[in-house]
């Protein structure tokens, strides 16, 4: 029988659906196999239900509800296909319809931001008019580049992203980096600074060129002059212009203390995630592991048939950079709802994380 069957992978590869979706729309009765094995569950298809399969996946890329598609499907082959057209054309005016909606709440917002645009404006003249040496301890400002540098935006339509943030505060220096998707928060203190709160965002090739710098046990100097920001280290220096774009309020973006917490032994978890189970996303989308904590702060990789309320999907290489970011043997793993960022913090400084979005599954 298997001979004259396509198997799952076989089907994934060329229908554009993942291996995870394939399964799932069998449990929702939607595409399912030709034959199961009923030893080891492993699913087969018929050769005809390629096209079945493709069509499912550019109406799921339109975003076309589940229910919707189970009709199109039902009425694909079918002689009469006034239903099907008649599903594709409302599910395109709901579309449009939201296109339209979302035109008109955004140019409400463009005018608001446009409003509070002379107040940013004199808001960025002060702030490129200060200047301050800083002391900072090199290895101080190593480690914190090292633990944010992984999640610095690459998108060209977000220039804003494409750096880090040295926030400067008193006697405390954070550094911030986020792509959307991921956010890191490190610290190191500094000596030197009697102002108020300073802000620079600093292009990623000087990010790099800076951490270079940061080599040994002594101090280096960082100095900032209007827009421009250095790093002297002995006779060596490293300077640019700073990123004229503001940065996000990474405060509003941190989760306070809580969920459901665990404390992994990172060399033991990065082994259970690099070869335990993990979601095979679709076509050209990152593998997940899903997660969940137990009461006893287990945290568990669950296997594709576990469906518990309470896990929770995340890229697996994303968890593996923080985690890497991390730089301790050990580190704490906060889970909440299955929607709610996960955290990773550290032991010994709860103010340095990094942030994880979750990823929504199919079911």
């Amino acid at each position: 029988m298997e001979k004259d069957l396509r198997s799952i992978g076989e089907m994934a590869r060329d229908s554009g659906l993942g291996v995870s979706a394939l399964r799932f729309y069998d449990r929702a009765g939607v595409l399912v196999p030709a034959w199961t094995d009923p030893g080891s569950g492993y699913r087969w298809y018929d050769p005809g239900q390629l096209n079945q399969a493709r069509t499912l996946a550019r109406l799921r890329r339109a975003g076309m509800p589940l229910a919707d598609i189970r009709l199109v499907l039902a009425g694909w082959s079918g002689a009469d296909t006034a239903l099907v057209r008649t599903l594709l054309t409302a599910h395109l005016r709901r579309l449009e319809q939201g296109l339209a909606d979302a035109r008109g709440e955004f140019s409400a917002l463009r005018a608001l931001l446009d409003q509070r645009e002379t107040t940013m404006t004199s808001t960025r003249t002060a702030t490129a008019t200060s200047t301050a040496r800083l002391s900072v301890a090199a290895f101080g400002l190593a480690a914190a580049l090292d633990a944010v540098r992984y999640a610095v935006g690459t998108d060209p339509d977000l220039p804003a992203l494409g750096g880090v943030l040295f926030d400067i505060e008193g006697d405390s220096l954070r550094v911030v980096a986020t792509d959307r998707y991921r956010l890191a928060v490190a610290r190191t203190g500094l000596e030197g600074h009697d102002g108020g709160r300073v802000q620079r965002v600093v292009p990623t090739p000087l990010v790099d060129a800076m951490r270079a710098l940061s080599e040994g046990d002594g101090d280096v100097l960082l100095r900032l002059d209007g827009d421009r920001v250095a790093l002297e280290a002995g006779d060596r220096e490293a300077a640019g212009q700073c990123l004229g774009h503001d940065f996000p309020d990474y405060r509003l973006l941190l989760p306070a203390a809580g969920g459901r917490r665990a404390l992994v032994d990172v060399a033991a978890f990065r082994a259970a995630l690099e070869t335990g189970p993990v979601r095979t996303a679709e076509a050209g989308a990152a593998d997940l592991s899903v997660l969940r904590v137990d009461s006893g702060g287990t945290v568990t990789l669950c296997a594709e048939s576990d469906d518990a309320p309470d896990r929770v999907a995340v890229n697996r290489d994303f968890l593996l950079d923080a985690l890497a970011a991390g730089a301790r043997d050990r580190l704490a793993l906060e889970l909440g709802a299955p929607t709610a960022p996960i955290a990773i913090r550290r032991l010994d400084d709860e103010g340095a994380l990094s942030i994880l979005m979750p990823v929504r599954l199919e079911e």
